[in-house]
């Protein structure tokens, strides 16, 4: 039953996906609630673009599922809230899970459910935390058939590049990622590398387990639809982008673009023509 819901989450013809994450506002940063200010309009704005998949929390999933229809995209549920993202960090961090995960996204319909696993430097306890997670929402999973999306995230020091700031280094991506793998992941979100061409690396580590790739901060059409071209090329399962859609001036035509390269496999130039 598993596999019926990751039926709903990947493409039927390329078997990739493309998520929109807007389960931002759960990790109390005013920055990143830009271009999601109002939930309502963000959710339309993003179901009128048609991608794959939202993402969102369990507070905001009625702005999806209460639309009406069954073309509208697959719900994946964000489960875990964290306080790691400042740039300035409180002096006790935190990775929590919601309580009964599972029982929630069923109850909201969703096809997959979403945990961090983060690698902080001089914060094991965060670590230990998004461990604890995963150990405790797997077998859940499991009981219910349930895919489980694992975001396995280096950071880069905080007193180095402040806040939001993820390291690209393979050296640390691909053990973290694989530990992601051994835990039980269904799915892996993880970042791109500092050289997206050494990123089938991430692919291979991962295994049978299909890999879809993070956005990252907001860069320009011509740098995301190259990334994600070569992504793309390199057997990467699809891509989980959030601010490099909603916080573009026309969400659908960068759908649209990232939609043909994710699953029609068309050139960056036929992808800049969505956006003239």
């Amino acid at each position: 039953m598993k596999n019926y819901r990751l039926n709903r989450l990947f493409n039927e013809k390329s078997n990739r996906c493309l998520n929109v994450a807007i389960d931002h506002g759960f990790f109390n940063e005013v920055g990143f609630l830009k271009s999601i200010e109002n939930i309502q309009l963000a959710v339309e704005t993003v179901v009128d673009a048609a991608p794959d998949a939202i993402q969102l929390t369990v507070g905001q999933a009625h702005y999806l599922q209460s639309l009406p229809g069954k073309n509208k995209p697959t719900f994946v549920m964000r489960t875990d809230v964290a306080n790691v993202y400042g740039q300035k960090l409180p002096s006790h961090l935190f990775s929590r899970m919601i309580e009964h995960p599972v029982e929630q996204a069923l109850n909201q319909d969703a096809a997959c459910v979403v945990v961090n696993l983060f690698q902080i430097p001089g914060q094991p306890i965060v670590a230990d935390h998004c461990i604890q997670n995963i150990l405790k929402i797997k077998p859940i999973c499991e009981r219910f058939s349930m895919p489980l999306m694992v975001e396995p995230l280096v950071f880069q020091p905080n007193e180095k590049a402040g806040g939001y700031m993820v390291d690209g280094d393979p050296s640390m991506i691909l053990p973290l990622v694989r530990q992601a793998v051994e835990l039980g992941a269904d799915i892996i979100k993880a970042d791109p590398t500092n050289d997206v061409n050494d990123y089938h690396k991430v692919v291979e580590i991962a295994g049978k387990i299909p890999v879809m790739v993070r956005g990252g901060g907001k860069v320009s059409d011509k740098e995301i639809l190259e990334r994600t071209k070569t992504l793309i090329d390199q057997g990467v399962s699809g891509i989980v982008y959030g601010r490099n859609i909603i916080q573009h001036e026309n969400p659908g035509a960068i759908t649209k673009a990232l939609m043909g390269i994710v699953h029609d496999d068309i050139t960056v130039g036929q992808a800049l023509e969505f956006l003239k």
